[in-house]
């Protein structure tokens, strides 16, 4: 299939098709004119790439990930060790989060959202009363 059909069976745009091709992610074959020529497994990688970078994985984490779906001597310990990995970034993310949260909720109730000029939030963010 080209790689319009390609990208409307799996959802994602062209572009990120064939910059997945360029990075070597995915290799459709070329038809005697030149066109690429996407198989139902490529479609199905695309679509497996595609959920993978939804869950936050990056394109190398996807590139391992590709290999280990493609591999069927893999040990689950290794797919779920990459997995762990990202959980643990969501985790130190999330916690990054909260404390970003804190300190602007805590700015915000500082501040007396009046027609003053004095404000807590900008000295904090100047570090310190000027």
């Amino acid at each position: 299939m080209n790689i319009g059909k390609a990208s409307k069976n799996c959802g994602l745009p062209s572009k990120t098709i064939r910059y997945y091709e360029e990075i070597g992610l995915v290799q459709p074959l070329r038809g005697a004119n030149g066109y690429r020529d996407y198989s139902e497994t490529d479609v199905h990688q695309l679509k497996f790439l595609q959920r993978a970078r939804r869950l936050g994985f990056s394109i190398e984490e996807c590139r391992d990930l590709l290999s280990l779906y493609q591999d069927t001597g893999r040990a689950s310990a290794d797919v779920k060790a990459l997995t762990e990995a990202k959980l643990s970034e969501v985790d130190k993310k999330i916690a990054e989060l909260q404390a970003l949260k804190t300190t602007l909720s805590r700015l915000a109730e500082a501040c007396q959202g009046n027609e003053r000029p004095d404000c807590p939030i900008i000295d904090d963010l100047a570090g310190g009363p000027r």
